[in-house]
């Protein structure tokens, strides 16, 4: 049962993973046209890339102290 699990687990993530991929290229009508490539598209995250390295440092802390004071 436990091996069924694991093949379900990985068919799921490997067709969550092929339906979420991203076409290559430029799209039709994106303005790329002959004049060359333009600049790559900005995804939404890029303008919180500082917060959130300094949540993930924070949470890093915070779980180091929480399990390093269980095992005192």
């Amino acid at each position: 049962m436990k091996t069924i699990n694991k093949l379900v687990s990985a068919l799921f993530l490997f067709a969550i993973a092929f339906v979420n991929a991203q076409p290559g290229g430029n799209p039709p009508g994106d303005g790329g046209g002959t004049v060359g490539p333009g600049a790559p598209p900005t995804s939404p995250i890029d303008m919180y890339v500082y917060a959130l390295g300094i949540i993930a440092v924070m949470f890093i802390a915070f779980f180091t102290k929480k399990y390093s004071s269980k095992k005192a």
